[in-house]
């Protein structure tokens, strides 16, 4: 059964692999951000994993915060929503080989966290991108849960999401590291359930509403996996 696992995961890497020179190959040729959605498609596809959506994308969202477990957290995304998604990574990311073009070229936004001037680059860009029709894209973690508990959430979203009072819809998603573990070498196929929860706007008076936030998807989150087994 792990042998099988393992060859998944090869297959189900080298479709990521693949989706990503599609992107780069694609992206000067078509509108954005069609290239990405395609190539997005195009992973779902291959490697047979579908969705399960509760909730409703809200249409006036400008940020979505979304818990982090998987390299496939980003094609559900992509496959799910509409918008123009402007996701916002750490640095290093941009930085690699390759890989970085597929977020340098659609105008992602880079974050510095030992940066002195990393909120002042962050503000600036997301303006830029929100002036574009562009949703602010974020894991408020700040990286990948290792557990069924999120991490604490990084204050980055809170100084945006006040500073332009944008209106935030947060997004679980449930198990995605069941099904794709890049360090597990471990990929299997399966339905991935993604919770669209009420959005809101962000109130800079309320200095605790995104510690509330974690604590509320968090619940979302427990509850799905008590009340549906077959998540765990």
């Amino acid at each position: 059964m792990k042998i099988f696992a393992h060859l998944s995961w090869l297959y189900a890497t080298t479709i990521i692999f693949v989706s990503i020179t599609l992107v780069i190959l694609t992206y000067y040729i078509l509108p954005r951000p069609y290239a990405r959605k395609i190539s997005a498609w195009f992973t779902r596809l291959a490697i047979f994993f579908s969705t399960d959506v509760e909730g409703e994308e809200d249409p006036a969202a400008q940020m979505y915060l979304i818990n982090h477990q998987s390299d496939l957290d980003i094609a559900i995304m992509e496959t799910i929503s509409k918008k123009d998604l402007s996701w916002v990574a750490k640095k290093e990311l941009f930085d690699v080989p390759f890989f970085g073009l597929v977020m340098s070229m659609p105008q992602d936004i880079p974050i510095e966290r030992q940066s002195k001037t990393s909120l002042i680059k962050l503000l600036k860009n997301s303006k830029d991108r929100l002036n574009k029709g562009r949703v602010i894209t974020m894991f408020p973690e700040g990286t990948r849960s290792k557990n069924l508990r999120m991490l604490p959430f990084k204050n980055g979203a809170k100084v945006v999401a006040d500073k332009y009072k944008l209106k935030v819809q947060p997004i679980v998603l449930i198990q995605t590291s069941k099904y794709f573990d890049i360090k597990k070498f471990y990929y299997k196929p399966g339905r991935i359930k993604v919770i669209f929860m009420d959005s809101f706007i962000a109130n800079a008076s309320d200095e605790n509403w995104l510690k509330d936030l974690r604590v509320k998807m968090q619940k979302v989150y427990d509850d799905e996996l008590a009340n549906n087994p077959s998540h765990r």
